[in-house]
């Protein structure tokens, strides 16, 4: 009776397949008391149709008591000759057997609604145990994956897919089943109380207004998709019209725009008119197809009453059958729906659930040892497309404590670098080494734990400030998030704030600027302490001025760690232990700072550059740094 969606096949096939799918979390090994409830609710769920089917029975003795021949002489010879007569015992009969119609009505809600309240803990935990399952899976797929999705698009998926759980629950185990066992009771009681041809003529209504019903659906199911699709237009045009208000000033274009969006309101309102009429139809069709057979059975057991068969109270109990029959019937429309759009949902989220994850921990991986952290890229190659190679041999190493810092144009492959460490995705040739553990050997888990990075494009959580720094490291005490804020020079800039460090930062950080955002990326890698540091081109966006800030902030994390620096500017690596100079994924320079200038190759040029653009002063004269443990072996050989 109600609107119909597009969606998937609602066969008895995919149905199927859905419920077993859904069964393991409906019947989980684990539970025993959820285990109990379902066993209950299906106790409730038959005791609700017996009743139901047996209602139609105290109906039918109360109009027999009542329009008994017997019952009303019988009534007035005892009024005459029984002074003080008030009610005799024949006569409460009929009255009891109104109050136990009554009584089976409220019987039959009561076990429906118990049958309802024991399975929503049911329905309520395997909609969360997927919905976690789902959510963990995400968070396990690779980056690839992340950067090939639509965020929103995804989103709906999760969320369609948990509301179709509850309903694929909701209308197929408590509705659709429980009517079918309904339908089956009131055949076996027209078959035993009446015969086979009344048995016949109901079979004949329900296939006829379900047939009926799915046909009319499925027409219907064109016509809202276009008012689905007329309406997302005319919201999309709105809300794009909306956040572009300025553009729309500057231009004086209001007239424009609001033809635009009136032309999809056009189309809906079109659609909307062709969905109601079509709904009159539906219901129309349904009304006719019921009325028509209910009539057929009326007229014979009128015609059986009259030749005797039957009595006043079959009559009535007929009708009672099939009004009570009538009611799931009503929703056969709705239902339909929505199992057709649930059925749909849960596939999709399931197809989610089936792709595979590109990273894996081996089964015999193992937490990472660290002693000081050296990583040692050795002749790493990798491509994301075999057809598009990005790095070439790439061989360097960063010892304990010291800084190596990577630069080159964009494309070069800087990125990638740290995406590889981090284990984002696989090297596809090569090996990639932290204290001589290949990382591929070691789980993700250990391996991330002792990495930090402070990204080029710092991106918060829509929470405090205190929560964005203490994510480096949840456990931490507010007083080591707040020493933490300190070093990353940005604790007084918290304080001063009207709500200090409880101050939401908004969507994204949005509420910050880039540099306080950026000194909040580097108070929470101060806080996590990794003994690995990845500097991800964390200034590149930032003015000369908020740079120089920042970079000292990130001399202080640096210290005593090993480093990676990706900079695009190169004003930020002349401090460097170690300056590699990546083209085309191949390095095509190394070295410090003074001796690649003196060279005056790839990196002489792109300094000289930017210190044309930037007007970048020479950098002081630094102290010699002192030789590494391996500079004076070869010294001492």
């Amino acid at each position: 009776m109600t609107t119909t969606s597009p969606g998937v096949s609602a066969g008895r096939g995919e149905t199927l397949k859905a419920l077993r799918r859904l069964w393991p979390y409906m019947w989980p090994t684990d539970r025993p008391d959820l285990k109990g409830r379902v066993a209950i609710a299906i106790v409730a769920l038959v005791a609700a149709k017996l009743v139901t089917v047996l209602i139609p029975y105290t109906y039918k003795w109360a109009t027999d008591a009542l329009t008994s021949g017997e019952f009303g002489p019988a009534a007035e010879r005892i009024a005459e000759t029984t002074p003080g007569w008030n009610m005799p015992a024949f006569i409460v009969a009929p009255i009891m057997l109104v109050i136990a119609y009554g009584a089976g009505r409220i019987l039959s809600t009561g076990f429906n609604q118990l049958r309802d309240a024991l399975f929503a803990r049911v329905g309520q935990h395997a909609v969360r145990r997927l919905a976690r399952r789902t959510f963990v899976h995400l968070h396990d797929l690779s980056l690839r994956y992340h950067l090939q999705r639509r965020t929103g698009g995804l989103n709906r998926v999760i969320e369609r897919g948990v509301k179709g759980i509850e309903t694929l629950v909701r209308f197929t185990i408590l509705n659709s089943l429980p009517t079918a066992l309904e339908f089956a009771l009131v055949a076996a009681v027209v078959a035993y109380q009446f015969s086979f041809t009344y048995v016949g003529v109901i079979a004949l209504v329900v296939v006829a207004y379900v047939w009926f019903t799915v046909r009319a659906s499925q027409w219907r199911i064109t016509i809202r998709r276009e008012m689905n699709d007329s309406d997302t237009d005319a919201n999309a045009k709105a809300i794009d019209s909306l956040i572009n208000y300025e553009t729309v000033k500057y231009f004086n274009n209001e007239a424009m725009e609001t033809r635009r969006f009136d032309r999809s309101m056009a189309d809906y309102e079109t659609a909307a008119i062709k969905s109601w009429t079509s709904l009159a139809w539906l219901n129309m069709g349904q009304t006719v197809i019921f009325t028509v057979g209910l009539t057929v059975l009326m007229v014979m057991s009128a015609r059986a009453v009259m030749r005797g068969e039957q009595t006043l109270g079959d009559f009535v109990m007929v009708n009672a059958l099939l009004m009570q029959l009538a009611i799931p019937l009503n929703f056969m429309g709705f239902v339909y729906r929505e199992i057709k759009q649930a059925l749909a949902d849960v596939e999709a989220m399931f197809a989610v659930l089936e792709i595979p994850q590109e990273v894996t921990d081996r089964p015999d991986a193992v937490p990472l040892e660290v002693d000081g952290g050296t990583v040692r890229f050795d002749n790493v190659s990798f491509h994301y497309d075999p057809e598009r190679p990005i790095l070439h041999g790439i061989s360097f190493e960063v010892p304990v404590g010291r800084t190596l810092a990577i630069v080159g144009p964009s494309g070069a492959g800087k990125s990638t670098i740290s995406r590889l460490l981090y284990r984002f995705y696989d090297v596809t040739g090569g090996r990639i080494l932290v204290d001589g553990q290949d990382v591929r050997s070691v789980t993700q888990d250990s391996l991330r734990r002792n990495i930090g990075i402070v990204p080029q494009d710092t991106v918060l959580f829509n929470d405090t400030i205190a929560y964005n720094i203490a994510y480096g490291r949840p456990e931490a005490t507010r007083e080591e998030v707040e020493a933490a804020a300190d070093m990353a020079q940005i604790g007084a800039f918290v304080r001063a704030l009207p709500h200090g460090f409880e101050t939401e930062v908004g969507e994204r950080g949005l509420k910050l600027s880039g540099g306080e955002k950026q000194r909040v990326a580097i108070a929470r890698t101060i806080l996590k302490a990794p003994p690995v540091l990845i500097l991800d081109e964390a200034t590149s966006a930032l003015d000369t001025r908020t740079e120089e800030d920042i970079q000292v902030a990130l001399d202080e994390v640096a210290s005593g760690r090993t480093t990676l620096m990706i900079a695009h500017r190169l004003s930020t690596v002349v401090r460097a232990d170690e300056i590699i100079v990546l083209e085309a994924g191949r390095i095509v320079e190394r070295g410090t700072h003074a001796s690649l200038v003196e060279r005056g190759g790839v990196y002489a040029a792109m300094w000289n550059l930017q210190r044309q653009e930037a007007e970048i002063p020479p950098p002081p004269p630094q102290p010699p740094r002192p030789p590494s443990v391996r500079e004076r072996e070869e010294a001492m050989r």
